[in-house]
């Protein structure tokens, strides 16, 4: 078949150009994190151990969305994405947002744990800077996103959707925090770790599933209404972020007690992120159950 590339008043467009920016902007990035130094590293004691895990996750933000977003940008040019199994409607608006929110996370741990701050130098903040623009570059494309037309638009673009977006980002995070609360000294039980790791891990997984169903179209082949899936797993994201947000508190509580201010950042990082996800799963449910009273009783009437 012939290949049909966008015309030309369309590489003027905002998406277009959004989308460009985000691939300049992110290769920039990773590039210039890449070339560091060992002497434009942070090099105070209480982050070395956190310091190369939290560069991978920073990398990997970087690498990942600036080679998902150079795919959509390629087949939105040659116009191939009708030929892609997936709901192109709701796949460009997920990696929007959570390109946008793990930028973000991006932004705030390369400057705060890995770039040094000894001294001033030029390298690592270029790239503490093109990772901002790259952050504002997938909130300018959500918004572009968010502002088309009402039939141009999928469920991931609505607040249910934007929640469960925000969920995995929440998840992510989780996973990351654990594994270097786990490596990290503290007067924390190995038990707490057990069950704040499970809980994260469960809840991403269900993240991930949701989202694998949407983005495939598969909502028509479950075995039960969808819906009622969305409304199970809400229900086990609240309950599981209930038990794991009050693990932290008794975590930042036995920390202060022990004097360990170190670690005692981190814990309060893992707090805030459960609170915020723990909000998120809260509001999702609500919503959950507001569709399925309001499909009930659109059955009764009928």
């Amino acid at each position: 078949m012939p290949v049909i590339v966008l015309e030309a008043r369309d590489f003027a467009s905002p998406l277009f150009l959004v989308r460009t920016w985000e691939v300049l902007s992110g290769c920039t990035t990773f590039s210039l994190v890449a070339s560091l130094e060992y002497s434009e590293l942070n090099e105070d004691p209480s982050h070395l151990q956190c310091r190369n895990r939290f560069r991978i996750f920073c990398m990997f933000t970087w690498c990942f969305f600036f080679t998902i977003t150079l795919l959509i940008h390629i087949l939105s040019i040659i116009q191939f994405h009708s030929l892609i199994p997936i709901s192109w409607k709701n796949l460009t608006v997920t990696v929007a947002v959570l390109g946008a929110l793990m930028c973000f996370s991006a932004s705030v741990v390369f400057p705060w744990i890995i770039m040094s701050h000894q001294k001033v130098w030029p390298r690592p903040v270029a790239a503490a800077v093109a990772s901002c623009l790259t952050f504002l570059a997938y909130t300018s494309e959500s918004y572009v996103l968010r502002t088309q037309a009402h039939e141009q638009r999928g469920y991931m673009s609505s607040m249910p959707g934007f929640l469960k977006i925000l969920q995995l980002w929440g998840g992510c995070q989780m996973i990351l925090l654990v594994v270097d609360a786990a490596h990290t000294p503290s007067g924390v039980h190995s038990w707490q770790l057990w069950v704040s790791g499970v809980s994260y891990g469960v809840c991403t997984l269900m993240s991930l599933v949701t989202l694998v169903v949407i983005l495939g179209d598969f909502a028509g082949r479950c075995l039960l209404p969808f819906d009622r899936f969305l409304t199970g797993f809400s229900l086990i994201g609240v309950l599981l972020y209930m038990m794991a947000t009050v693990l932290c508190f008794t975590k930042i509580l036995k920390l202060e007690d022990l004097g360990q201010n170190n670690s005692e950042v981190l814990v309060i990082m893992e707090t805030v992120v459960a609170s915020i996800t723990l909000l998120s799963y809260t509001v999702d449910l609500a919503f959950s159950i507001k569709l399925l009273c309001d499909r009930n009783h659109a059955s009764t009437n009928t």
